[in-house]
This record gives C-alpha cells, sequence and structure tokens, in this order.
C-alpha cells in the first residue's frame, strides 16, 4: 500500500506483558465486584479486586493484598488458583496481561455496598471505590475480559 505523502504514519507502541492477579470472591452464590467512583461505569465498568503483582512477590501473596487493598476487607483466604488466561487491553494501554485468576473466600461479615479507598503506598492519588454483592449469574458484565474463568468455580 502507498501512503500520501501527507499522511502521517505513527507507529503503534510495543505492547509488553504484565503479570497481573484477578480474584473471585464469592459467598452465597453471590461474586463480590466494585465500581469506581470516580468514574462512570461507561468508562471503567464493574469490575473484581485484579491488580499487578509486585517483583518478587508470588501470585498467591499479590491476589489476597489486591482483594485487601481494594475492598478495604482483611479476611480473606485462597481456596484455589482457577488458572491463567491472557488478556489484551489494548488500546486502553498497550499491554498484554497475564492473569493470574485465584478463587477467595471472604470470611468477615460485610453490608450489601460499602465504600473502600485504596491509597496506594502515597505514589498516586486515592481511588475510591463502591464495594457491592452480585449474583453470579450476573457476572457476565464484568469489563475486559475479567469473567473468563467465572466457569471454573463449577469444575
Amino acid at each position: 500500500m502507498i501512503i500520501p505523502d501527507h499522511v502521517k504514519v505513527v507507529p503503534m507502541p510495543e505492547k509488553v506483558t504484565k503479570e497481573k492477579v484477578l480474584v473471585y470472591v464469592v459467598r452465597d452464590g453471590r461474586l463480590l465486584v466494585f465500581r469506581h467512583t470516580d468514574y462512570s461505569y461507561e468508562e471503567v465498568g464493574i469490575q473484581v479486586p485484579a491488580g499487578g503483582i509486585r517483583l518478587g512477590e508470588s501470585p498467591e501473596a499479590a491476589a489476597l493484598r489486591e482483594a485487601r487493598e481494594e475492598t478495604g476487607l482483611n479476611d480473606f483466604r485462597i481456596v484455589r488458583k482457577l488458572g491463567e488466561t491472557e488478556y489484551d487491553i489494548s488500546p486502553y494501554r498497550f499491554e498484554i496481561q497475564h492473569r493470574h485468576v485465584f478463587h477467595l473466600e471472604l470470611t468477615e461479615p460485610t453490608p450489601e455496598r460499602w465504600t473502600s479507598r485504596e491509597d496506594h503506598d502515597g505514589g498516586q492519588d486515592p481511588t475510591h471505590f463502591e464495594c457491592f454483592w452480585i449474583p453470579l449469574e450476573a457476572a457476565h458484565i464484568l469489563q475486559s475480559g475479567q469473567g473468563a474463568l467465572l466457569g471454573r468455580l463449577f469444575d
């Protein structure tokens, strides 16, 4: 294909692969989800706890840390690892997320809805969340492929 001189070609950034965790917290047939209160549903959707694995951190430790940071709760335990999957999050960020997916149990009581705040170790502005429970049957609404391994909860 010949590109005319007046058309500026912008090269696409190279995609990097990032190691991530994704957490399904299930209680009484319901899934723990959240929304970012600083953004609309159209921008960020409904999500489950997830995030990056830090240098030297195991996927299991990262799963527990992310669940605690994003929900403000503490009493989680890993039921099992459900598997691994990849998700290309481009063009939002030119990255492929290699996700370690875990089923977690929460033993402390919670209300139906609550707010939480992640402080990011002071490295950026805090993130505000509204956490709530949805029926597992409705979990297909999760953003960015986060529901990819939900079916494995029933294996």
